[in-house]
C-alpha cells in the first residue's frame, strides 16, 4: 500500500524516547530538570496576573505534548451546555495561524487566520469563537461582542494559569504520561499528578492516576461523511472501492485505523505533520480515487481538493461525568 514517507512508523526521534525512561530519557533528563525550573517561574507569574472572565470558564486541556483529543472533548462539553440551558463561547490560542491579533473565528474563517482547530469549533458547535495568545483577551473579545455568553469553554490552555477557570478536565490519549518525564526528556509540559476537576482517557487510565475522578471515553467515527458542496454520503457508501486517506493530526495512524475497522479499504495513506497547511499538497493515487480525511483538515484541503470527504470523529463520555460536571456547574451558580 502507498504510504507517504511520512507516514511510515517512527521508531526513533522523541516520541520513542518519551515511552521509557531509557538511556536517550535520561541524558535529556537535566534539560528536563531546566524545564520544570521554568515552568515552575512561569506558572507561578501567571497566576501573579490571574484575571476573571466575569462568567465561569471550563479549561479542557491535558499536560502531555501533542494532541491529546481535546477539540472532539470541547465539542461535547459544549454540546451538553447547549442541552442544558446555558449560553457558551469558546476561546483558543489559535496554533498555527499566521495571524497574531485576537479575533473571531466564523465557521468560514480560513484555518491560515484562525487555526484550523477553532476553525472546526465554529463551523461544528455554532457558538461564537475567539482566538488569541491571551485567552483572557479572547474571552473579554468575546464577551463583549456576545454579551448574552454566560459560560466560556477554553479548547486547550490548562497551562495558561493567567485566565481564571472554575473548571479544568484533563485529556488523555492511550499514550498516558508516557515514561513520566518532563519535556523534552518525556512528553509531560507540567508535573503529574496534579489537581483537576475531572481526568479523561482513552485506553488506559494514566499512571499514575492522581487524585481527580477518572472517566473513560470513547471515540468513533460518525456514520456520515461530508464535503466542501454540502454533499453528504454514509461511511458504508465508502467501504465499496479502495480509497486514499490523509491525515495531519498528532496520531494520524488513528484515523487510519479507525476507517479499516469500519470497513474502508485504504489502498494510500498520508500521515502529515500537525497543523499541516496543505499548499504543498498532493495526492499518491489518482483523482478518480475517493479521498478521505478529517474533518479538522477538511477547511484546509477543500481549497484544492473540494470533494474529499471529512468524516467527523464522535465522542461518548459516561453519565457519571456528565452528573458531576453538572453539578459542579450548580456550585458555580449557586
Amino acid at each position: 500500500m502507498p504510504t507517504s514517507p511520512a507516514s511510515q512508523p517512527t521508531q526513533h526521534g522523541l516520541r520513542s524516547i518519551w515511552r521509557k525512561r531509557g538511556l536517550g530519557a535520561w541524558l535529556l533528563w537535566p534539560v528536563s530538570v531546566l524545564y520544570g525550573t521554568l515552568q515552575r517561574w512561569n506558572a507561578g507569574r501567571m497566576r501573579d496576573q490571574q484575571q476573571s472572565a466575569g462568567v465561569p470558564v471550563i479549561v479542557v486541556g491535558n499536560v502531555i505534548a501533542g494532541g491529546a483529543g481535546k477539540t472532539p472533548v470541547t465539542q461535547a462539553v459544549v454540546a451538553h451546555l447547549q442541552k442544558t440551558g446555558w449560553q457558551p463561547g469558546i476561546v483558543s490560542r489559535g496554533y498555527g495561524r499566521k495571524t497574531t491579533d485576537c479575533r473571531e473565528a466564523r465557521p468560514d474563517s480560513p484555518a491560515s487566520e484562525v487555526g484550523d482547530e477553532p476553525a472546526l469549533l465554529a463551523r461544528s458547535t455554532g457558538v461564537p469563537v475567539f482566538v488569541a495568545a491571551k485567552r483572557i483577551e479572547a474571552a473579554l473579545a468575546l464577551r463583549e461582542k456576545y454579551p448574552q455568553v454566560n459560560i466560556i469553554v477554553s479548547d486547550d490552555g490548562l497551562q495558561h494559569l493567567a485566565l481564571a477557570r472554575n473548571i479544568e478536565l484533563c485529556v488523555f490519549n492511550d499514550e498516558g504520561v508516557g515514561n513520566g518525564f518532563l519535556l523534552p526528556a518525556g512528553p509531560l509540559r507540567e508535573p503529574w499528578p496534579r489537581p483537576v476537576t475531572a481526568s479523561l482517557y482513552a485506553g488506559q487510565p494514566p499512571q499514575p492516576p492522581g487524585s481527580s475522578p477518572l472517566f473513560a471515553l470513547q471515540r468513533q467515527l460518525a456514520d456520515t461523511a461530508y464535503n466542501s458542496k454540502g454533499e453528504s454520503c454514509s461511511l458504508s457508501d465508502l467501504t465499496g472501492g479502495k480509497a486514499e486517506a490523509v491525515a495531519a493530526i498528532a496520531r494520524p495512524e488513528s484515523f487510519f485505523t479507525m476507517l479499516r475497522e469500519r470497513g474502508v479499504e485504504l489502498a494510500a495513506t498520508q500521515a502529515l505533520p500537525d497543523h499541516y497547511d496543505f499548499e504543498s499538497f498532493s495526492r499518491l493515487l489518482g483523482a478518480d480515487t475517493t479521498l478521505i480525511c478529517t474533518e479538522k483538515d477538511a477547511t484546509k484541503l477543500w481549497r484544492t481538493h473540494p470533494q474529499a470527504w471529512a468524516v467527523p470523529l464522535q465522542l461518548q463520555l459516561p453519565q457519571a461525568f456528565w452528573d458531576l460536571l453538572d453539578t459542579q456547574l450548580e456550585v458555580i451558580k449557586a
